[in-house]
């Protein structure tokens, strides 16, 4: 399932070349197209991530990130012209994740939203992945499948996360390993192995068999 980012930015240029990397960069990108009804198209987007301006038509983005505040806590990173030390104050006060000045370079930005997308999810952001009828449950650390539930260990729930990001994709048992480290959860690759062989045994008890398949030599996929 790809991460969604919304684009609050009025400059066209900058607005296509900020959908263009993400696309690019394999997140799912979108961009308000009507300054008077910015958090309407936000809410119908339903994003994981807001990338925000400060001078705007009508509203400037300190006030709509203050709306976005007052219903969710998806990380605002502020990509902006507008470089004074008291802009940057102001976004971190009402509720900023970060601040990235324009002209921009393209490696940090997307390092930063990667950063904050995977703090987002260990830090038990609320959230539901898809794939195949199966739902996994991030707040709850469960996963279900018609109807049927099981729980997940703090372990598992990460590595299907992981899985599930990269769900039709082949992912190396190194990788996930990395992926673990770098949320904090120490899992060697003996440990990976049995994590997967416990998340089969509970996928299969809701009828979810075969749903973790295996590349000899490659790693795993769903």
């Amino acid at each position: 399932m790809k991460r969604r980012i919304f684009i609050i930015e009025d400059d066209v240029t900058i607005q296509t070349q900020l959908k263009n990397l993400l696309s690019g960069s394999g997140y799912e990108a979108a961009a308000a197209t009507d300054f008077s009804e910015v958090i309407r198209q936000l809410k119908a987007f339903s994003p994981h991530l807001v990338l925000l301006d400060i001078k705007l038509p009508g509203s400037s983005g300190f006030e709509i990130c203050s709306q976005i505040r007052a219903f969710s806590d998806m990380p605002i990173v502020f990509v902006t012209g507008s470089n004074t030390d008291m802009d940057e104050l102001n976004s971190i006060m009402l509720g900023g994740d970060a601040f990235i000045t324009k002209p921009y370079n393209t490696a940090i930005l997307l390092a930063k939203i990667d950063s904050l997308l995977r703090r987002a999810c260990a830090s038990g952001h609320a959230e539901v992945l898809t794939w195949k009828g199966a739902d996994l449950h991030l707040e709850s650390s469960s996963i279900e499948y018609n109807g049927q539930k099981a729980e997940l260990t703090k372990n598992e729930v990460k590595i299907l996360y992981y899985l599930f990001q990269n769900a039709g994709k082949i992912c190396s048992r190194g990788d996930i390993v990395d992926f673990l480290w770098d949320s904090r959860l120490y899992v060697d690759d003996n440990a990976l192995s049995v994590n997967i062989t416990r998340i089969r045994e509970k996928l299969a008890a809701i009828g979810l068999r075969d749903f973790i398949r295996t590349k000899h030599r490659q790693g795993y996929t769903l």
